[in-house]
């Protein structure tokens, strides 16, 4: 039955379209393998669903991955056996793949032997590194990441419900907030405080927990280690290998700050971490849907960072970005790093912004010759210049920063 036949009728909103879904088609295309990495619910699976295969398996199911951890061989004899039944190489999709590292393996010696062509997927980049020599397939695989919605992906709505209640597909899609309430602590509960606790291999429990919220009330700022771990009572080297936990576990993201100068001899060298997702941030924070007027312009330049690092993988340049601050002074929220230039970023959370806003833009722009051009991402509806280098644009006009020549 159609909509137009039942117009009363509630029907869950369509597959959102992946930017990364052509290029990863173009990677099989090639007979290349593919090794897509990205965090719990980002659409990994369900991407993996919309591509023709031969032989699908999830290591999540208990069943399938307890055969396989007895005897990692039987991959080999399956696949072997498909090949020959197919009389060419089968695709093979392997779900989660850090459950059993030692199955990749196997997986390289039947790319090797051209014997088969694989997707595998994961959400710990932890339990393969953590793992005694686990091969992760150099050279031979293609590495994709595949994040939370980007800008051209994302449906039309509410910037505050960004804000609130982020961008993962299986959120964005739900009708009701009240249901993202109940999807987004779900996922907090069963997947960051269990499965993440489980990889810190601490005792104390109670103290990660802590950490993730502190952590998660943290995001976006530049992180003191020892302030956090007077905070929580643990060694500062104890927070920051909680932070590489969350880390290689796809939760945070670490920004580094740009430190090239000429003339700035303090400019700050500690990194920045920014959640993954500002829904997941604002659960695990313990925040109320209700977020009060004075953290928007906060949330709001979180969501410009996230913006741009899920942009950049995409891009055909693979930028860095990063942010600068003069602990004298000036900062600039973020700083898009090409190779032959670099493009200076402030968020601002107005519809109108003013020189004033831009005096940061300025300093960093008469410092770095390379810098010819800087931005103020805002809420304006239409861009427009603010003096003859520095422009304003709405911050639905981040791809172009990351697409065309500045």
């Amino acid at each position: 039955m159609t909509r137009a036949q039942n117009s009363s009728k509630i029907e869950p909103m369509s597959y959102i379209e992946r930017v990364l879904e052509p290029v990863l088609r173009r990677a099989i295309g090639r007979n290349k393998s593919v090794l897509l990495l990205g965090p719990r619910q980002t659409g990994k699976t369900t991407l993996l669903d919309r591509l023709p295969h031969d032989l699908s398996l999830s290591l999540v199911r208990a069943d399938v991955r307890q055969r396989f951890e007895k005897n990692v061989s039987l991959l080999q004899a399956e696949v072997e056996t498909l090949r020959e039944r197919l009389g060419r190489r089968p695709l093979v999709l392997l779900d989660e793949i850090q459950k059993i590292p030692a199955i990749m393996d196997v997986i390289q010696d039947l790319i090797d032997r051209h014997q088969g062509n694989f997707v595998l997927t994961g959400s710990s980049a932890r339990k393969m590194r953590r793992a005694p020599q686990t091969n992760l397939l150099p050279g031979r695989v293609v590495s994709l990441r595949l994040d939370p919605l980007t800008l051209p992906e994302l449906p039309k709505r509410h910037l505050r419900e960004r804000l609130a209640y982020g961008d993962l597909p299986g959120i964005v899609t739900v009708q009701a907030e009240s249901d993202r309430q109940q999807d987004l602590e779900s996922y907090v509960t069963t997947y960051l405080e269990e499965e993440i606790r489980m990889e810190a291999l601490v005792r104390n429990m109670g103290t990660f927990g802590r950490f993730l919220e502190l952590a998660a009330s943290e995001s976006g700022q530049i992180v003191n280690l020892r302030k956090l771990s007077q905070e929580i009572g643990v060694a500062h080297t104890t927070i920051a290998d909680y932070y590489q936990i969350l880390e290689d576990c796809l939760v945070v993201e670490r920004v580094e700050p740009y430190t090239q100068s000429r003339t700035r001899k303090k400019l700050t060298k500690s990194q920045k971490y920014l959640f993954f997702d500002l829904g997941v941030r604002r659960v695990a924070a313990h925040e109320g849907a209700l977020l009060p007027q004075s953290v928007f312009g906060h949330l709001f330049e979180q969501m410009i960072g996230l913006d741009l690092i899920r942009l950049a993988r995409l891009a055909v340049e693979h930028p860095i970005i990063r942010f600068w601050r003069d602990p004298d002074g000036p900062e600039v929220d973020w700083v898009i790093e090409f190779p032959d230039r670099l493009i200076p970023i402030e968020a601002k959370w107005t519809s109108a912004p003013a020189l004033q806003d831009a005096k940061h833009l300025n300093v960093f722009l008469k410092e770095y010759p390379k810098a010819r051009k800087g931005f103020v991402v805002c809420q304006t509806p239409r861009p427009f210049k603010l003096s003859p280098a520095i422009e304003a644009i709405p911050w639905q006009d981040i791809p172009n920063l990351l697409t065309r020549k500045i």
